[in-house]
């Protein structure tokens, strides 16, 4: 823990929220997670347990637990893990709470539907006076709360803020590494997202692990080309928050991107493969986004285009796959 940082503030109470104010507490930190569901709330304050979103996973008796932003007012620094279709609700309701200069972690992982702008563009115009980075990379939140091995990308323009961050939350098990492009961080995880849905519908219609490398390899140039177009470094994409994150999200059925994608890929509507869901998947929202972000930008993003197609109901899976394999033979760049 960083000798200035001692007492952390989580917006975001599902899995994730709850598994980095898990690392905070371990860190050595005091933690107040916010959470909007009373449940929640009530479930960790009487028996240090998440039942709702991260059940099984004992909670570090460092974190305070809260339905109320302002609580975290005294905050040396805060995780924002609303998700990215909230995050702009969320953090101006913060926004009167947010002390000159205070870090603020982007974890929301999207393109703002309307707007089509990225988390850090989204904190700008809500909380001008804070001090923005970005926290991106390959990571299951159960894993994490249970202390397993993780890496992540910690993108912040202020390198001396960026090193004080990462040595604050750094454990033995969650290693953050440096980058100062957020631009880069924030494309590849939220282009990913969209990305899994499209490696799911490979998997539930069986159509094999060869098809299952290339549209990752493909989807992963994609990934490329949109951050480059949009400001950020080809080289922050290729790294954990870029190509680590997709691997990940894309090879797993935890993945709850990639399970949508399964659902639909066996056959089931949008509606039934979503019914039921407590958590949120990103790159269900982020879809038609992240395709008229492309489409602005002028940045060819086929397979984007096919699972947001898809999502819309404008093609069905066989359709778009069958568009896919049809389009024009090319070099490999």
């Amino acid at each position: 823990m960083s000798d200035g940082f001692k007492y952390a503030g989580v917006i975001g109470g599902g899995a994730w929220g709850t598994a980095l104010a898990q690392v905070c507490g371990r860190a050595g930190m005091a933690v107040t997670l916010q959470a909007r569901e009373v449940e929640v709330v009530e479930a960790i304050r009487s028996g240090r347990e998440n039942t709702v979103f991260l059940p099984g996973v004992k909670l570090d008796e460092a974190i305070d637990v809260t339905t109320d932003l302002e609580d975290l007012s005294a905050c040396d620094f805060i995780l924002a893990v609303a998700p990215a279709q909230h995050l702009r609700a969320t953090l101006t309701a913060l926004c009167p709470h947010v002390r000159e200069h205070v870090p603020i972690l982007l974890c929301a992982k999207g393109v703002e539907q309307g707007t089509l702008q990225l988390m850090t563009q989204v904190l700008v115009e809500t909380i001008p006076h804070a001090s923005p980075a970005v926290l991106s990379g390959p990571s299951f939140a159960g894993e994490v709360a249970r202390g397993l091995p993780t890496a992540v990308t910690l993108a912040c323009p202020d390198e001396e803020l960026g090193r004080a961050l990462a040595e604050a939350i750094a454990t033995p098990t969650f290693r953050p590494y440096l980058s100062t492009d957020m631009i880069g961080a924030e494309a590849g995880g939220a282009i990913k997202n969209v990305l899994a849905i499209a490696c799911g519908i490979v998997e539930g219609k069986g159509l094999g692990r060869s098809a299952h490398a290339a549209l990752i390899t493909r989807g992963f140039a994609e990934m490329t080309r949109m951050a480059e177009a949009l400001g950020g470094e080809a080289e922050t994409v290729a790294g954990l928050c870029g190509l680590g994150d997709l691997v990940l999200t894309c090879s797993s059925p935890q993945s709850r991107n990639m399970s949508v994608g399964l659902a639909l890929g066996a056959g089931q509507s949008l509606e039934r493969a979503l019914a039921g869901k407590l958590t949120v998947a990103e790159g269900v929202a982020s879809a038609p986004a992240v395709r008229a972000l492309a489409r602005r930008l002028g940045v060819e993003t086929p397979i984007s285009e096919a699972v947001a197609a898809i999502l819309a109901g404008e093609v069905g899976v066989d359709e778009a796959i069958l568009g896919l394999l049809s389009r024009p033979i090319k070099a490999e760049r």
